[in-house]
């Protein structure tokens, strides 16, 4: 019997986001490498819009900063929403630390479902074919 195949990108499982009784929102996002390999990854935040879809971001973010360990450290520096072709696009840049000097990342989806999971998607577009590059395939 031949072992499973090692996954090179992560795969997007699992987004949660829920408006609390507070007035606060959390986001919650699981991610698995290899399968049965699952990273969740949680943020909290109050505020507008542009603040939901930052917190989604950094959902992903915080699930990609498990997968990797302390192999890279990301930061996200920032989310927008763009009309753009008559249609909204989520726009996230991220900050990837892997030695000198820092690599900056940009990833986009297109708003097809709610833009707050779009901003966790549009991390792993910014990210997965760098951690396919640098981390999954050594």
């Amino acid at each position: 019997m031949t072992a499973p195949a090692r996954r090179e990108r992560l795969k997007f499982l699992e987004f949660d986001f829920d408006r609390l009784p507070s007035g606060r929102y959390r986001a919650r996002v699981v991610l698995e490498g290899d399968p049965g390999d699952r990273y969740v990854g949680t943020a909290e935040g109050v505020g507008s819009e542009a603040a939901e879809l930052r917190c989604a971001a950094e959902a992903a973010a915080d699930a990609l900063r498990g997968a990797v360990e302390e192999k890279l450290s990301f930061e996200l520096l920032g989310v927008k929403a763009v009309r753009a072709f008559d249609s909204t696009v989520v726009i996230v840049a991220l900050s990837c630390h892997n030695g000198v000097p820092a690599v900056r990342l940009v990833g986009s989806c297109l708003t097809e479902e709610t833009p707050h999971r779009c901003a966790a998607l549009a991390v792993l577009s910014a990210t997965n074919r760098f951690l396919g590059n640098v981390i999954f395939t050594r």
